[in-house]
């Protein structure tokens, strides 16, 4: 947008959240909340966002690496929001033209709501500030606006130093401003400290713009909760669900069906094809994709993941950072762990474990197997009950079996070993050398059969 500069603050503790870790950095539908604000900033093309840092500066920098072109100011003492903007002012000396405000802990506001404040800030007047207000049933902890008889805003004031009518105010400020930056850089030194809570005050400056003849629109916004910022658990997981119930939407709008929106988990920047199916209690987490007309079954878990089209997940299987191809089936109670490859029409059955493993074209390990570290061929059979046998204690080996092989019901394969093209591994062997290809091996003991021994056991 032209013209518009951002500070964002994310330096408070956050004491209601009753944790070690940083308020902002919480997650919401997949990403720390302070990642909401900057990306609607950047979605916007803002200029200059400058990021206020305090509590756990470190660890909210390095969540925010992803973005490019941030400034970050530390404020060293969490002193209010007015000495957290004087902290980021001086990165604005060369502005010249708007500054939106955000907390880091309004992690549902949207593009258009900042686009409709801009509009207020810059009518027909013109104003030196502007911000966003909303109407509470309850609005005790929050600062409130107070209107001249005319309903001009002659002020906000925070909740601790309200008189006894001013209390009865159900109009309150949300913490999103829009300001001149002549204005700002001209006002936010002379904020004072003279308050209940002995802190720089933020909203001082609407009071100062009155008092200098300025005209202070307020956007009344119609969703409270779309500004509202979190203090506690309990406004994280609103938070949460007003974000999941967003995701959900625009996926079922376009043309994915969710059985139960109220029992699925999909993570903001996953994407789905159109005609899949998703049934309750699923988790899709990170940057997932999944292609046209899939089905994902109760329980199931997907993360950073890739599906193609027309594969199925049967029900409580885990599928996480793994590339799936096309018509493939896994599960039920499949766990594919990090770093696999599973070719088209593979299947992977139920109780099959795979870890940085290639499954190629048509394989199949339908039952009880695991297979870790692992490069499997083409068209190839993996028998109920085998392991790759990839760990000596000290390292991780691998283990190669080449297209149109079989291996047999309860095979170890004791890597590092290969297993030729189209070779067949009788069941209960234990390979620990390469078998050649169009190869036999198996590996058992010799049967012994011992008539009557079990009549003379029960006569002891």
């Amino acid at each position: 947008m032209k013209n518009l500069a951002a500070i964002v603050l994310a330096a408070g503790k956050g004491t209601r959240m009753k944790s070690r870790i940083p308020k902002v950095l919480h997650p919401i539908a997949g990403h720390a909340m302070l990642h909401y604000p900057i990306g609607v900033l950047k979605g916007l093309k803002a200029g200059k966002v400058v990021v206020v840092t305090g509590h756990g500066a470190e660890a909210v920098e390095k969540a925010l690496s992803g973005f490019k072109g941030l400034t970050f100011v530390h404020q060293a003492e969490q002193k209010g929001t007015g000495h957290a903007v004087m902290c980021a002012a001086r990165e604005l000396k060369a502005h010249t033209g708007d500054v939106i405000i955000l907390s880091g802990d309004v992690p549902l506001i949207t593009p258009q709501t900042v686009k409709a404040l801009l509009k207020v800030h810059r009518g027909k007047r013109g104003a030196p500030i502007s911000f966003i207000s909303a109407v509470l049933g309850d609005p005790s902890g929050y600062g409130r606006v107070v209107r001249d008889p005319d309903g001009k805003v002659t002020g906000i004031v925070e909740d601790k130093d309200c008189t006894a009518p001013q209390r009865k105010i159900n109009e309150v400020n949300a913490g999103v401003y829009m300001v001149n930056a002549s204005f700002l850089l001209k006002n936010i030194n002379r904020i004072s400290p003279k308050n209940a809570q002995k802190e720089y005050y933020l909203p001082d400056l609407v009071r100062m713009a009155v008092e200098q003849g300025g005209h202070v629109p307020a956007l009344t916004h119609l969703d409270a909760s779309e500004v509202m910022g979190i203090n506690n658990r309990v406004e994280l997981a609103r938070a949460n669900s007003i974000m999941r119930e967003r995701v959900l939407r625009e996926l079922m709008l376009s043309g994915v069906t969710i059985v139960d929106p109220g029992a699925t988990y999909i993570d903001v920047g996953a994407r789905i094809g159109v005609d899949t199916l998703i049934y309750p209690n699923v988790h899709i987490n990170g940057g997932t994709t999944i292609g046209e007309n899939c089905v994902i079954e109760e329980g199931a878990r997907i993360e950073d993941s890739a599906i193609a089209v027309n594969t199925k997940v049967k029900s409580y299987s885990i599928i996480e950072s793994t590339s799936v191809g096309k018509d493939v089936t896994i599960g039920p109670f499949a766990r594919l762990r990090p770093g696999n490859v599973i070719g088209d029409r593979a299947r992977i059955g139920n109780f099959v474990e795979v870890k940085k493993s290639i499954v190629g074209t048509g394989s199949k390990a339908n039952h009880l197997s695991y297979l870790g570290d692992s490069e499997i061929g083409d068209n190839v059979n993996i028998g109920a009950g085998t392991i790759t046998c990839n760990y000596d204690g000290v390292k991780k080996h691998r283990t190669v079996i080449e297209d149109n092989a079989f291996i047999g019901s309860d095979t170890q394969l004791v890597a590092p070993v290969r297993v030729g093209k189209n070779a067949y591994v009788g069941s209960g062997t234990t390979v620990t050398k390469d078998v050649p290809s169009w190869s036999l091996v198996i590996t058992r003991a010799n049967e012994r059969v011992v008539e009557g021994w079990a009549k003379r056991k029960i006569k002891k």
